[in-house]
């Protein structure tokens, strides 16, 4: 019979990677997008903020300047049979031109209310919150930045599209697995959201909050403030929704439009001036 001469000790299940990784460890980690960013947010200093949504792909005037060129001089250096795609490219670019202004207006919300937060007692500030990545979220965690503010990032990991822009608070800067954990902690610590344009993501979390404060499963006082009428009235017929009964009347109360910084602003400051008792 031979004789095992190992002497080493084999690994704790909660320093075994493998174990840590396996669909058996999932509650755990699970656990552990709960309780690392809690701590996180208690070490920073943070118990409120304003979550700010919207498209990853609405860019700033520099960078649509600089894609332009590029696809411009792609075109250009590109085989006759290439340039047909090419110029789809191009046109698709074209047209996001037009939105490239809510960049602007959501560096400057941004900017302005946390210049405003500045101003109240520490215990009463609200950090800016985006989902961290690029387009309205950069310009989000922008305008945060410039105004000297906590500008946290909630990333998520996507095979595509999604990475940490460079204007997140260093020790707020979050990056998740699970969309679920990462929607809990834009909500649990939020006071007001702000919903600029944008696609599938962002009208899955305006749908997912207007449905918890319409059920009651949101208890606490949330303003929702809709940006840039012109562009969600184009996506989303509320009114319709009414007349098929599909929701009540009341429900659009839920919600306000607003379509300027100053406009946004002035909303948002009334609204948190009495959900924060200032």
């Amino acid at each position: 019979m031979s004789v095992n001469n190992y002497s080493g000790h084999e690994p704790k299940s909660y320093t075994d990677g493998d174990f840590l990784q396996s669909p058996e460890a999932r509650s755990l980690r699970i656990a552990a997008e709960y309780v690392g960013p809690k701590q996180q947010f208690h070490d920073a200093g943070i118990n409120q903020t304003i979550i700010f949504f919207g498209s990853a792909r609405i860019c700033s005037n520099e960078e649509f300047g600089s894609r332009k060129h590029l696809l411009i001089k792609e075109f250009q250096d590109s085989l006759e049979s290439e340039r047909p795609l090419i110029q789809k490219k191009i046109d698709v670019l074209l047209k996001q031109n037009e939105l490239t202004k809510y960049y602007d207006d959501a560096v400057e919300l941004s900017r302005k209310l946390t210049e405003w937060s500045n101003s109240l007692p520490k215990e009463k500030r609200l950090a800016i919150c985006s989902g961290g990545g690029p387009g309205i979220m950069e310009a989000a965690n922008r305008g945060a930045y410039l105004a000297g503010g906590d500008s946290i990032g909630l990333n998520i990991s996507l095979p595509h599209e999604q990475y940490p822009n460079p204007y997140i608070s260093e020790n707020v800067n979050l990056e998740f697995h699970y969309f679920f954990m990462r929607k809990f902690w834009f909500v649990y610590l939020a006071k007001a959201l702000v919903v600029f344009p944008g696609g599938f993501g962002t009208c899955d979390e305006l749908f997912d909050i207007l449905t918890l404060v319409q059920t009651g499963k949101i208890g606490k006082p949330l303003s929702i403030l809709i940006y840039g009428e012109n562009f969600w009235r184009k996506v989303l017929n509320f009114e319709y929704l009414i007349e098929a009964g599909m929701i009540a009347e009341s429900d659009v109360s839920l919600f306000k439009y607003a379509n300027t910084p100053d406009e946004a602003f002035e909303f948002l400051k009334n609204e948190l001036t009495q959900i924060l008792e200032l």
